[in-house]
């Protein structure tokens, strides 16, 4: 629970999306289930998207409608910073914390080019992750876990590592499934 005055964001639980970056190459992907409280409603939903010119690609979790929105607008800031990916990320993050429409939508967005991956949060967060790898959503920390231990002993693909380890959080996360959409750069 938050402090008095705070206002308490719900779990995300409701896809998992996973960004690599290995060798000069990124992928993104994520599984294609859509759920409603505790009913499947969907099994494959498109959870990623190319922005950018096709330079960058971004997945969500959360709130469909609230994520389409923060695409949108993180696109917007694209443009605005001419593809530059870490002053559009704070920008929208900036944006997120202080508008009060935005502040109440329910998502994260994981953004990946071919050198940058990027978590962008409702809380005004933007995290880089020492490792070049991004993860959000119900079964986030499975396929994080996976993906870090693919990355150290073995030399699969920044696509493969993307894929094995979805399926990994698959098999452990309710709110995942194996309809896996993989975007590359």
């Amino acid at each position: 629970m938050g402090h008095k005055g705070q206002e308490s964001r719900p779990l995300i639980r409701s896809t998992t999306v996973l960004g690599v970056i290995r060798d000069g190459k990124a992928a993104l992907g994520s599984d294609g289930q859509m759920t409603l409280g505790n009913t499947v409603l969907k099994h494959s939903t498109r959870k990623t998207r190319r922005l950018y010119q096709g330079r960058i690609i971004t997945g969500f979790a959360g709130a469909t409608a609230d994520a389409v929105t923060l695409l949108d607008r993180f696109e917007e800031k694209l443009d605005a910073y001419s593809g530059r990916l870490e002053r559009a990320a704070v920008e929208l993050a900036r944006d997120w914390r202080t508008d009060k429409y935005l502040r109440r939508l329910e998502a994260m967005l994981a953004v990946v080019s071919q050198d940058r991956a990027l978590i962008i949060s409702g809380t005004g967060d933007v995290i880089e992750p020492e490792d070049g790898i991004v993860a959000i959503g119900s079964g986030s920390m499975y396929a994080l876990a996976a993906a870090r231990s693919l990355m150290k002993h073995t030399p699969l693909s920044a696509r493969e590592i993307v894929d094995e380890s979805l399926k990994i959080a698959a098999d452990i996360c309710i709110y995942t499934n194996d309809h896996i959409v993989i975007e590359e750069l």
